[in-house]
């Protein structure tokens, strides 16, 4: 019992780091619950006196004395305990909400200050559910479940006294059922119930990210037509879902069951109370406390139901706040206390190796290369081989493991991330657009940037096609009213917004991996002009995008298997020349030379 008092003495002591001044509130919350629990209760009180009144004068009311005063004073003192449980809502919802918007601000910040690299790798379904949900789950306990547990507590204390003091047999037989129900939400409490509440709070985490993911990935799937593939891993997660809680049903059952049977028996216990005590008959006085009894009783039932839930929101706040400290415990990279600034926007890899987190093998190993100011470069190879993984070095996403990035000279840990963001335009596969007017998603590439010169970005990247189709041209809201664009159209637009930033180097990760012919060859354009006098990266499967590369470099297995021109790769049999041979058979296949 003094463990668990600590524990839950630490999980407010937790919130209330966040409440600053407004803990006062909540704890002033949880007073006010209590003593309107047990003011609550004096209305029984003078119900039991009506009902002595009007048995002692055998249904003459003439002869009845302070049946109208007792009436009053209890609703009185009804109204009295809703005011001051109302009031307990006010101060603890306040808190709450406060509570609430506080740790979504302190995670957010914390969000922003982490390596791009971990968001992508955690996916962003993971973390707005831990954003989201894990800090709605506290605003619930700190709202609701904390003054209700108050109330839980104070009314079978309130309870226990009346009980006890009318008539102790009565009370002690109808403390009985209370319990047994006491021992039985044990059982389903402790240890095991704290783990299981982890495993389900985990399904959900995963079938929510994967529901965002497969939500993505639908332009891919229509494209493609591999519904059933793409599905699968977002079924497998609702598959395992739908079993955990089968599995968890199954085994609370019983004691689910046992509970709400004890709770709910205390009549079955009065009425063989009343045949043991009343054998020969009842009383005047045993037939009152019977009454009342039978009055009173329902409310420790309702109030040991509510205590089992407050318990069950208790431990759901404490996976949500472990939940809440994994995130904030992901410290960012380290920022240099004087940053340097790059003499060009040459790039040196030197001895690279970098793994991810708990992968058994490096993802990139050992590669050495340089690319200079100016120069166009790709990397191409199979899956898997650590393209987009050396890209993401370059830009810094994650820290290598071993070796050292190099722009114009400076170690990229040498420089601050603001800078860092200044040098490197990154155009990823898969381009988002904010719900926001087209305008103010260009002007994220540079929010100081003018009207004028976001118009002349999008220009640039062949973006006036799609402002003259919208509603209200470049001040369309995206995502409002149906309005939304295509993925080869969102591409465009977010190489508008790489135009507005103007960085001296430039990634591009399959960025022409959504778009259709005409759409393809709009971006292809707009890269033309967008590469011109930078140092670019290109990431490609599509080779036909490469050939004009100043060198090709193959990654497999995490090395540079072979690098050249494309003239010099084709030369010679090696991974290129064989994929360079595959790409164009898939690009000449036709249906009949199949059949």
């Amino acid at each position: 019992m003094e463990e668990k008092k600590q524990k839950e003495e630490s999980l407010l002591k937790q919130l209330f780091v966040f409440a600053g001044s407004f803990k006062y509130l909540s704890i002033l919350s949880v007073i006010l619950a209590a003593v309107s629990a047990f003011i609550a209760l004096v209305p029984f009180y003078y119900i039991w006196r009506i009902m002595k009144e009007v048995i002692r004068v055998k249904l003459d009311f003439a002869k009845a004395e302070g049946i109208a005063a007792y009436g009053w004073y209890a609703v009185g003192f009804a109204l009295a305990g809703m005011l001051l449980y109302i009031a307990a809502l006010m101060c603890s919802h306040i808190a709450a909400f406060r509570v609430q918007a506080s740790m979504r601000k302190i995670m957010m910040e914390h969000i922003m200050k982490l390596p791009l690299g971990f968001i992508e790798s955690e996916g962003s379904g993971k973390i707005r559910k831990i954003v989201v949900e894990s800090s709605a789950a506290t605003e619930t306990y700190l709202a609701h479940n904390l003054p209700d547990k108050a109330v839980s507590v104070a009314t079978p204390v309130g309870l226990i006294a009346l009980l006890l003091v009318f008539d102790w047999r009565l009370g002690l037989i109808c403390l009985i059922p209370a319990v047994l129900g006491f021992l039985f939400m044990g059982s389903m409490m402790g240890k095991e119930m704290e783990n299981s509440m982890k495993e389900y709070q985990n399904s959900l985490e995963t079938m929510s990210a994967e529901a965002v993911e497969y939500v993505r990935g639908i332009p891919v799937v229509k494209t493609f037509g591999q519904t059933i593939f793409s599905f699968k891993r977002f079924k497998d997660s609702i598959d395992k879902y739908e079993k955990w809680t089968l599995d968890y049903t199954k085994k609370m059952m019983k004691p689910m069951i046992a509970f709400t049977t004890a709770v709910n028996s205390t009549f079955a216990f009065i009425v063989a109370a009343a045949y043991l005590l009343g054998g020969h008959g009842i009383s005047g006085s045993l037939g009152l406390n019977l009454f009342f009894y039978i009055i009173i009783t329902p409310i420790l039932t309702t109030t040991l139901m509510k205590l089992a839930y407050a318990g069950e929101a208790q431990l759901q706040v404490k996976d949500a706040l472990m939940r809440m400290k994994g995130l904030m415990d992901r410290q960012p990279l380290p920022e240099p206390q004087q940053g340097k600034l790059p003499k060009n926007s040459a790039l040196s890899l030197e001895n690279v190796s970098f793994a991810y987190e708990g992968a058994e093998k490096n993802a990139v190993d050992g590669i050495t290369l340089r690319i200079n100011a100016g120069e166009h470069v790709a990397f191409v190879g199979p899956s898997g081989g650590g393209k987009t993984t050396l890209a993401s070095l370059i830009a810094r996403f994650w820290d290598v493991d071993k070796g050292s990035v190099k722009i114009g000279g400076v170690d990229v840990r040498d420089i601050t991330s603001d800078e860092l963001m200044n040098q490197i335009s990154y155009v990823f596969q898969d381009s988002r657009l904010l719900k926001m007017s087209i305008l103010d998603n260009i002007r994220i590439g540079r929010p100081g940037a003018t009207d004028a010169e976001v118009m002349k970005a999008l220009e640039a990247a062949q973006c006036m096609d799609i402002i003259e189709k919208l509603p209200d041209g470049v001040n369309t809201m995206i995502g409002t009213k149906g309005v939304y664009v295509s993925g080869g159209e969102a591409q465009r637009l977010s190489i508008a917004r790489a135009f507005l930033k103007n960085a001296p180097v430039l990634i591009l990760d399959e960025a022409t991996a959504f778009a259709d012919p005409d759409n393809e060859q709009r971006v292809q354009a707009a890269f033309e002009k967008l590469s011109r006098e930078k140092t670019v990266i290109m990431i490609a499967h599509r080779l036909s995008t490469v050939t004009n590369a100043d060198r090709i470099y193959v990654l497999k297995d995490g090395i540079v298997a072979e690098s050249g021109s494309h003239q010099e790769l084709t030369a010679h049999d090696g991974v290129y020349a064989h994929m360079w041979k595959e790409y164009n058979k898939s690009v000449n296949w036709k249906v009949g030379a199949a059949l």
